[in-house]
């Protein structure tokens, strides 16, 4: 059939048709906007084993799912595994994901390659600090300010146990050296003792390996080389755990206030009973959430915050029930 012979309606719809490919085309229409499955953005903890990071990318995994956004969870099997993580950054850059969303497990080691690899797709920092400029936004716990916070919970146990006086002898146990959020957190603490707590000697400052089991052998060295011991910061999960267990061994709850850092089930049990005075809490659910949310953002092309504070919350035996100290104690990771 020629096209002298078509309906006027058949030859506006081919004319319509063709002109639209032309403008299509010349690049004159809008592209349909990538789907939300095409947005990939990995998030990289240091342990995907313990607690406090499956809590992170349980977060993380809530925000992939309401934003519709593909979240791949990469880590560690420990959070001393400094080279384990460099890899794992390579080779997630080399996926050309939309952004990267990282907590770095040492400050020093990782801020070369996060540096190199925000030339190829921006980072996202979450939880702790590495030796780079070149993070997107940076959304973590202002660990100084939880050191002081753990002082101002350490010193209010001590008084506690002792007549209303915050006085005696205390000791510090880091988890490792050289990770960025611990060393913020003995800094505040640190500080604290010094600015407000006369009267509390710092007599031990202890760096573990990572490993709950030495954590209770240094508190339990700790319990017996100094009888005038009154206080005990264990600055992170894994040390908090080893030195509850060494106080309840010795049955040293009576005489020594202990406060953590995070939380778990034994931590929570050992709060609820008294061997743990104090745990300072982090949000690492809203940490996993919004870093997504905020990598998103970035991939986008849209301003966002340089640094968030998510918060600490002290968290004792009495107002551990409460409603807010419920949320962040008994989070849900599924």
């Amino acid at each position: 059939m020629s096209f002298t012979k078509l309906t006027a309606l058949t030859r506006r719809t081919l004319l319509g048709t063709a002109a639209a490919a032309l403008v299509a085309s010349a690049g004159l229409l809008p592209t349909a906007p990538a789907r939300a499955a095409d947005v990939t953005i990995p998030i990289i903890v240091k342990d995907t084993t313990s607690f406090y990071w499956q809590i992170v990318l349980a977060g993380a995994r809530a925000a992939g799912k309401d934003l519709g956004v593909t979240v791949p969870e990469l880590g560690a099997q420990a959070e001393t595994d400094v080279n384990g993580q460099v890899s794992i950054l390579e080779n997630a850059v080399s996926g050309s994901p939309a952004a990267i969303v990282i907590a770095p497990t040492e400050k020093d080691a990782l801020g070369a390659p996060i540096t190199e690899a925000a030339a190829s797709v921006p980072i996202i920092g979450i939880d702790s600090s590495a030796d780079s400029d070149k993070f997107s936004s940076f959304l973590t716990t202002d660990n100084v300010q939880g050191g002081r916070i753990a002082a101002d919970g350490l010193a209010a146990a001590i008084a506690a146990k002792h007549g209303g006086k915050a006085e005696g002898d205390v000791a510090l146990i880091t988890n490792a050296p050289g990770a960025g959020s611990l060393e913020q957190r003995k800094e505040g603490f640190v500080a604290q003792l010094k600015e407000k707590y006369p009267g509390l000697n710092l007599v031990a400052d202890k760096y573990a390996d990572g490993q709950a089991s030495t954590g209770l052998n240094i508190t339990t060295d700790l319990l017996t080389a100094n009888p005038n011991l009154v206080g005990i910061f264990a600055s992170n999960l894994i040390m908090a755990q080893g030195a509850g267990q060494a106080v309840a061994e010795n049955k040293a709850q009576d005489k020594v206030a202990l406060v953590g850092f995070d939380s778990d089930d034994k931590l929570v049990s050992l709060l609820r009973e008294g061997v743990i005075s104090a745990l300072v809490v982090q949000d690492p659910y809203r940490m996993g959430y919004d870093g997504i949310k905020t990598a998103l953002a970035v991939s986008k092309g849209e301003t966002v915050e340089k640094n968030v504070d998510t918060g600490a919350n002290l968290i004792t035996t009495a107002n551990m029930d409460e409603p807010r100290s419920q949320e962040l104690l008994n989070p849900k990771v599924n």
